[in-house]
């Protein structure tokens, strides 16, 4: 009878071993260093320095919702505001799956190509059940992630208004102090409140499908209203006659609008990511938007009606996080939900009651 093999099918191999000169005290050290808090003065030095690991934690305080966190994010706000203004900020929004994302990575390797420094704001969706969110953008501009002028900040959209992350307008001004000449903001794309996009950035760029059904739905929402130009995407193979006739239908219905204050003329291009092709007409349109808004004055006109807007905005966010965190309000809330299961008050009523309560204590 022969002898059973000791070895067995799983076994444990040896692991590499450490080098020589490699020292645990200095491994620790390095583990301390990333896990130490940056100071205010460390984070605004890094952002002005165009630090991608210093103003990407930066953004990640803005976005906290802890006291703390928030205001040492106002304070590296105020120590950039000097630097900031200093980029075109363009809105990119859709329906998904137009593709967004594709676009984008084409559009942003061209800029970078021609020296601009580009920062994308990219905003996903979050789940209204578990809150959460994929974050996959770098993933799909895999190219474009790669390249060292280049910066893709992925962010869960919440609860806020038309799929726009609630503190991405602080993150903007952020990437302005950081040098990005060029600001891509790319919302969810569900097709209702774009408001939000749209007031804090000076183009906006709707995208489109060709042959999906889109394009009756998309004349009659007031979101055209609000594009300075409409790009009908994945114009190759056998969707290009479609495009082509999208196109037309909607340069058809834009001509239906009324002048806009800018004094622009929005026009409806065709575009392949795929095959990157019209990127480059798109840019040049959006260069000659922005040349004619700022001789005109449109451009620092908007800029300003944009701070007011914002300035409303962030009074009514922090008016409504302190009722939620006024004492005694959670359970006073509770109860008023109660009642209203039993039918014995209204939904009304029961606002009422606790706004009154937290103006009285």
């Amino acid at each position: 009878m022969k002898k059973q093999s000791k070895s067995k099918a799983l076994s444990e191999k040896e692991g590499i071993p450490q080098p020589a000169h490699s020292s645990p005290d200095v491994a620790k050290q390095l583990i301390s260093r990333r896990r130490r808090s940056a100071t205010t003065e460390e984070l605004v030095q890094g952002i002005l320095a165009g630090d991608q690991t210093r103003l990407s934690r930066a953004i990640t305080l803005i976005e906290s919702k802890a006291a703390k966190h928030q205001d040492q994010a106002r304070q590296v706000i105020e120590a950039c505001l000097a630097h900031t203004n200093r980029s075109v900020r363009i809105g990119i929004t859709g329906v998904p799956g137009v593709g967004k994302s594709s676009f984008i990575e084409q559009l942003g390797l061209q800029l970078v190509g021609q020296g601009h420094k580009l920062a994308v704001l990219a905003v996903d969706p979050s789940s209204s059940l578990s809150k959460g969110s994929i974050l996959g953008d770098k993933t799909r501009m895999e190219e474009l992630v790669k390249q060292p002028q280049a910066f893709i900040r992925p962010s869960a959209s919440g609860t806020s208004l038309g799929g726009v992350a609630q503190k991405t307008r602080e993150t903007i001004l952020l990437c302005e102090a950081a040098g990005y000449d060029v600001i891509l903001i790319e919302t969810v794309g569900v097709g209702q409140s774009e408001t939000a996009v749209h007031s804090m950035t000076d183009f906006f760029l709707l995208m489109k499908l060709a042959g999906a059904g889109d394009e009756l739905q998309g004349i009659k929402r007031g979101i055209m209203e609000m594009a300075d130009a409409i790009v009908i995407n994945k114009a190759d193979s056998e969707n290009v006659k479609a495009a082509k006739l999208a196109k037309t239908e909607f340069n058809r219905a834009l001509h239906l609008y009324p002048q806009k204050a800018s004094g622009w003329t929005p026009k409806a291009f065709t575009c392949s990511s795929l095959k990157n092709q019209g990127i480059e007409e798109v840019w040049d349109v959006i260069c000659n938007y922005i040349e004619l808004v700022r001789d005109n004055g449109y451009f620092e006109q908007k800029r300003k009606e944009q701070n007011r807007y914002w300035l409303m905005q962030t009074i009514q966010d922090s008016l409504q996080q302190r009722f939620f965190d006024h004492p005694g309000i959670k359970e006073a809330l509770d109860e008023q939900m109660s009642l209203m299961e039993q039918n014995k008050t209204t939904p009304f009523a029961a606002a009422n009651y606790l706004l009154q309560l937290a103006t009285i204590s």
